[in-house]
């Protein structure tokens, strides 16, 4: 009878059984939640900062897609394998979505890097697994159902991570999840209509259309429509026109020969702040309208960089530059990035990365799924985290350690739904410090 090997994943074990990782407990060292807020703020524009509480005030939810950083420093003191990938960081489940390769393909990828950095791999999957429970919460599903969708995709990632650390590494490399083969795999009608939907949108948007819903006409020019206090122009683009052309040309110069080229073709007519998402509202966000000799629109988003919410409990990272940090750890995980993601400096020093605005993206509605499109999202969450983790990482190690058994689904379902009752703890404190006055908010 052949004796199983006992691999360096399974050795891990001994010092980090995997019925460890359902554990939870705070650290006593943690700052309280207020304190922590207040900490996130730092250097964020002072009067966006009451529309960030507004928005994370919502739901318990939107309270953990604000705190990427309390999570990152409550999962440091927890059990974890040491085994380090290029972790995303901000890793929840609307940090996912569809986009368009430079070949034009529709894709499904993560697409939020601001937090990346190599990290341990546990990181990124419980608090994957933890925004599944919160959304199934917040959409009134069950608390069975909550606690399956935490299950479901640690058991997808887990079986994905088994099935890439076999593949020939660059068969890995090159392998994508098409919208359409998503389509065509689907056994749910109800998914498939919602996908066959989404990819019919995304396949008929262009950037004119984006050019006719956010700019007007000015004495015969273009220029993007002031919405205050969610877009609006901080800039003299004729005051700062020698601080614009200098960034821009630092950007260029990231970007690869023939997509500098291209980009060399465009000029810019406008520049707006532009207020998104909610962790990142405070920060310097904005949207550039450039143009060619056809009149022929290109959107650019170019948004703040900051130091990572994880290197405070883990390693610097190796990037001096912010921006650097976030286009290359999105070009590792990714299996395709956009052409025009690079970086650049401000003249006061911030770093910025610039990517396209709005191209082709598919974004999921997650407030509208019941439980069975919920369910088949949390799979597919799965299934992409493993992708990348077994890219930048030791897939090998990592399934070795997980094992064939579904103990480690059981122990992300447990954490899963300890940290979401955290979370509603925390969002607690958090309304009440609103109430209080504690906390300013302004709708918008």
């Amino acid at each position: 009878m052949a004796v199983e090997k006992d691999t360096p994943g399974k050795k891990i074990r001994a010092a980090v059984p995997r019925t460890s990782q359902g554990d939870f407990k705070l650290s006593p060292q943690r700052p309280g939640v207020v304190e922590s807020i207040r900490l996130s703020n730092q250097d964020r524009i002072k009067s966006l900062i009451p529309i960030r509480h507004d928005r994370m005030s919502v739901s318990p939810f939107a309270f953990y897609r604000g705190m990427a950083g309390l999570m990152a420093q409550d999962l440091s003191g927890l059990p974890h394998t040491q085994l380090k990938v290029q972790a995303i960081g901000d890793c929840h489940l609307c940090n996912f979505g569809g986009f368009a390769t430079p070949e034009r393909t529709l894709i499904f990828d993560a697409n939020d890097f601001d937090e990346t950095l190599p990290a341990a791999w546990e990181w990124d999957v419980k608090r994957l697994a933890t925004s599944f429970v919160l959304a199934a919460r917040h959409n009134q599903l069950r608390e069975t159902d909550a606690h399956e969708m935490a299950i479901h995709m640690a058991t997808s990632y887990r079986h994905s991570m088994y099935e890439f650390s076999q593949l020939p590494l660059l068969d890995l490399w090159y392998k994508k999840f098409e919208m359409h083969a998503l389509l065509n795999k689907a056994t749910s009608e109800e998914v498939r209509a919602l996908l066959r939907n989404a990819i019919e949108k995304a396949e008929k948007a262009t950037p004119q259309q984006v050019f006719y819903k956010i700019t007007q006409s000015v004495m015969g020019t273009f220029e993007i429509t002031d919405q205050h206090p969610l877009i609006y122009h901080p800039l003299d683009l004729e005051k700062e026109k020698d601080n614009i052309k200098s960034f821009l040309s630092g950007y260029q110069r990231t970007l690869q020969e023939d997509r500098r080229f291209l980009f060399s073709k465009y000029h810019v007519v406008d520049v707006a702040l532009k207020v998104v998402g909610v962790g990142s509202v405070g920060t310097r966000c904005m949207i550039a309208l450039l143009m060619n000799d056809k009149d022929e629109p290109l959107f650019l988003q170019i948004k703040e960089a900051r130091t990572s919410v994880l290197e405070n409990f883990t390693a610097k990272s190796k990037y001096k530059h912010a921006g650097e940090r976030v286009v290359q750890g999105q070009r590792l995980v990714q299996a395709a990035s956009d052409i025009f993601l690079g970086w650049s400096t401000a003249g006061d020093g911030r770093h910025f990365y610039l990517r396209q605005l709005r191209d082709r993206k598919i974004v999921p509605d997650v407030e509208t799924f019941d439980k069975e499109v919920l369910l088949a999202y949390a799979g597919l969450c799965g299934r992409m985290l493993a992708r990348a983790h077994a890219k930048t990482g030791p897939g090998q190690q990592i399934s070795d350690y997980m094992g064939k058994s579904e103990l480690m689904d059981t122990a992300i379902g447990k954490f899963a739904v300890a940290y979401a009752d955290q979370t509603e703890k925390d969002f607690e404190v958090f309304t009440k410090a609103i109430r209080d006055g504690k906390l300013p908010v302004e709708k918008a």
